[in-house]
């Protein structure tokens, strides 16, 4: 069973925008928030951006000011707008339900969506 589908991303040119969406079908667990990480060819998982049921939100430096991380919590569906595409962006975006509150850092009972591939040219 898929509990988080992942719709977005694709390919753009530098400069560009794409927003990814992240549906889940179970509330986020207590004490935890929904977030994004990405994983670029040849490197680590990193995190991105995480939002609480408060919708409170923490970035990864490099993700201030160009993404924005929002929640519909009556759909239970996380975004992602993703402004001011660069090259070095290129990378498999992921979802999870599983990042500790108030950290970027992922519990151990994370769910995780399928990925989604966003592709950046110069």
């Amino acid at each position: 069973q898929d509990h988080l589908v992942q719709s977005g991303g694709g390919s753009v040119q530098a400069g560009g925008s794409l927003r990814l969406s992240c549906a889940s079908s179970r509330p986020t667990p207590y004490g935890y928030s929904m977030g994004w990480f990405r994983q670029g060819p040849g490197k680590e998982r990193e995190a991105i951006a995480a939002i609480d049921n408060d919708g409170d939100a923490l970035y990864a430096n490099f993700a201030k000011g160009r993404f924005t991380i929002s929640k519909d919590n009556a759909k239970n569906i996380v975004y992602l707008q993703m402004n001011n595409l660069k090259p070095e962006d290129d990378a498999i975006y992921y979802c999870t339900d599983g990042v500790v509150t108030g950290t970027l850092v992922v519990g151990p009972f994370a769910y995780w969506g399928q990925g989604s591939q966003v592709t950046v040219s110069s």
